[in-house]
């Protein structure tokens, strides 16, 4: 679909506005919600970063222009009714202009840590702690660990995946259960925090995992 097509099947409120859902295309975080007009998405297009319209400012804007923190398009998709775009953007540093990874870090009672957090599946827990390394690294708030991690940078990230490897290994190798349960705790987490420096989303690995599950099994 051409540009001029896109702009074409959007159905655009009065005031020439259409809302846009910005999502973090690796970790699925919901970012913001901002307002393009028919130019914005057309410099978005073109450009392959998000502009908005400003509603209050009444101009367009350009997404991470003062504080570097841009966002640059991998998809842009519009709804069934075309009245709202969602674009799946990878994020350079915070997406909110508080600071904060995401615009919506508070939920109805205010806000909560992650851990405190319902947890809807067995799984759950992984999308948290993706959600959540992704957070650390737009945020690098002080003091913690990720943040050092992301600061030190690949070969840091690494040494730690070699040292709780090994860490699983002795584990097994003397048969204690909660050893294990420990150590592949700390190894996943770090697996996750180099996942996120590669740019690599967890839904690839799972994808991975799937396609092996489903190879058919070579018969001698």
């Amino acid at each position: 679909m051409t540009s001029s097509n896109l702009i074409e099947q959007i159905k655009w409120s009065a005031d020439g506005l259409v809302p846009v859902i910005v999502q973090d295309a690796v970790s699925k975080e919901v970012l913001m919600l901002a307002y393009m007009n028919r130019e914005s998405l057309q410099k978005s297009l073109d450009s392959g970063e998000t502009w908005f319209w400003s509603r209050s400012r009444g101009e367009l804007w350009h997404k991470g222009e003062t504080s570097g923190h841009t966002q640059r398009i991998e998809s842009l998709r519009y709804d069934c009714d075309g009245d709202t775009l969602l674009a799946l953007v990878r994020q350079n540093g915070a997406a909110c202009h508080t600071g904060a990874y995401s615009c919506f870090y508070r939920d109805a009672d205010g806000e909560l840590p992650e851990e405190t957090r319902p947890q809807p599946d067995r799984f759950a827990a992984l999308g948290g702690l993706e959600a959540t390394i992704a957070k650390r690294q737009a945020e690098r708030p002080e003091g913690s660990y990720t943040t050092y991690l992301f600061d030190k940078g690949l070969d840091k990230i690494l040494k730690k995946i070699g040292e709780e490897s090994a860490e699983v290994i002795i584990g097994g190798k003397n048969g204690d259960r909660q050893e294990i349960r420990s150590e592949a705790a700390d190894l996943i987490f770090h697996l996750m925090v180099l996942l996120r420096q590669q740019d690599i989303p967890l839904d690839e690995v799972l994808r991975e995992l799937e396609f092996r599950h489903r190879k058919p099994v070579k018969k001698n």
